[in-house]
């Protein structure tokens, strides 16, 4: 057959299947049975443990960059994502600080520009000049539109001692990450260290050898809570000790947090030294938020005073909170080696509700908090990461538009509290960066007046 006559028979052939057929012939659509495509099935690829860090903190730092009090720049205290209207400005002071060591780790990460983060620290910086302060002292909460005190409760509606300690924390890791940058840059860490230099921390000793918490303009200091420990409340007593103008006394800290020594103890738990009395007498260890707070820039590696080495004291509390977990007492369903970490944080009511609560091993209600085995990673780092790779490898549950969520129980049919506060959040992105790099023990601890504090109060480090 010649080329030409095959193109004409297929040409016909063609032709009499695409022709319409008033007999509802074929109409040029094949008619065979479809053959199903074979949907290649999803191969996810295992992230090492430098990616998954690296998600971690990205996502983590969403918190304090995507959703951070929009007026101020400052860090709100919660945040629900399926209901963002919730308390959008209610600015948590404490947490600011937490907030303002992380902007300086998505700064060395690279997670925003350093322009971008320079700008953001001003803002907020200049939110807190024109903020409400008492003798220096910021409250727990201020409005983010405004920068007017929100009453944390009824007689705590002034200075809050213990939060303006955490954000002083943060205030000198911007000065020192700033002070040889550009102009500009020198203008933003030199108002960091004029706000927390106007702090009168003496003043909130009543002329006593102590600390106290709160003072209201309305009620003074009635509420009368002093800072004694072991609890979160060691980073006040270095700042008011490193205070160029108003420090405290070496008798201050020893009666005050140290009480005289009896702030010591020799006993053990699951074979590991306790170290320290722990606030409330926990045989087991308190929340694990006790190990982070004061240790976000104050390093504890090699701090000790004249009574506790900090070093062990973090580490064995960290140590049997997992241990704790791996024992798992009350038989809670995934408590164990990956899944574990108790602290505070938001939790679940009996009922099912969202609440909160101060978990730890005295207080187990079957919640697990993320950022209690993630802002132990400097001190766990194991431990730390198969609970991170525990909790990612629920992400699809946990893994929310600001990082992990607050709190989780496989207990309750993997009941999550899909929300998040700044509190919590800002440990993990911090501390894990304690862990890789050092980056904030380093700027803490390389300041000049937090050296000539720890020297006062007799610490090594």
């Amino acid at each position: 057959m010649s080329r030409a006559l095959g193109f004409v028979l297929v040409f016909l052939v063609f032709a009499s299947c695409t022709s319409d057929d008033a007999d509802g012939g074929a109409i040029g659509v094949s008619e065979l049975p479809e053959v199903p495509e074979e949907n290649e099935p999803e191969i996810e690829v295992e992230l090492t443990d430098g990616e998954l860090l690296d998600l971690t903190q990205k996502e983590t730092f969403k918190y304090f960059w995507d959703f951070a009090q929009t007026e101020s720049g400052a860090a709100r205290e919660r945040y629900h994502p399926q209901d963002p209207s919730n308390d959008p400005n209610t600015v948590t002071v404490g947490g600011t600080g937490f907030g303002l060591m992380g902007i300086l780790v998505a700064m060395e990460r690279g997670f925003v520009s350093r322009i971008e983060g320079v700008e953001r620290l001003e803002k907020i910086i200049s939110f807190l000049e024109g903020a409400d302060r008492f003798h220096g002292a910021w409250p727990h909460w201020l409005d983010g539109r405004n920068g007017n005190t929100l009453p944390f409760s009824e007689k705590d509606n002034g200075a809050d001692l213990v939060e303006t300690s955490f954000l002083a924390q943060g205030l000198i890791c911007v000065k020192e990450y700033l002070k040889e940058g550009n102009s500009e840059e020198q203008v933003v860490a030199q108002k960091a260290d004029e706000l927390w230099k106007a702090v009168e921390w003496d003043w909130f000793t009543q002329n006593k050898n102590t600390l106290y918490w709160h003072w209201s303009p309305d009620f003074g200091f009635d509420i009368g809570l002093e800072l004694k420990g072991y609890n979160e409340v060691l980073i006040t007593y270095v700042m008011a000790a490193a205070s160029p103008d108003y420090p405290i006394a070496k008798e201050v800290y020893e009666n005050g947090w140290a009480s005289n020594g009896a702030i010591a103890n020799g006993a053990s738990t699951y074979d590991i030294p306790l170290i320290v009395n722990h606030a409330g007498s926990s045989s087991k260890g308190g929340p694990l938020f006790w190990a982070h707070y004061s240790y976000m820039g104050l390093d504890p590696s090699n701090l000790a005073d004249a009574f506790v080495n900090y070093a062990d004291a973090t580490l064995n509390h960290a140590k049997i909170n997992h241990a704790y977990c791996v024992d798992n007492p009350k038989n809670y369903k995934d408590y164990g080696k990956d899944c574990w970490g108790l602290t505070a944080s938001y939790s679940r009511n009996a009922d099912g509700s969202l609440g909160y609560n101060a978990h730890s091993p005295s207080n187990d209600t079957g919640v697990i908090s993320p950022t209690a085995a993630l802002s132990s990673m400097p001190y766990t780092p194991e431990e730390s990461m198969r609970a991170l790779r525990y909790f990612y490898s629920n992400k699809d549950e946990l893994l929310g538009p600001a990082g992990f969520y607050d709190a989780f129980s496989p207990q309750y049919n993997f009941w999550v509290a899909d929300a998040y506060l700044a509190i919590d959040q800002g440990p993990i992105l911090v501390m894990i960066e304690n862990h890789r790099s050092g980056l904030l023990w380093r700027l803490f601890m390389q300041n000049e007046d937090v050296q000539r504090g720890l020297d006062s109060l007799g610490f090594t480090y």
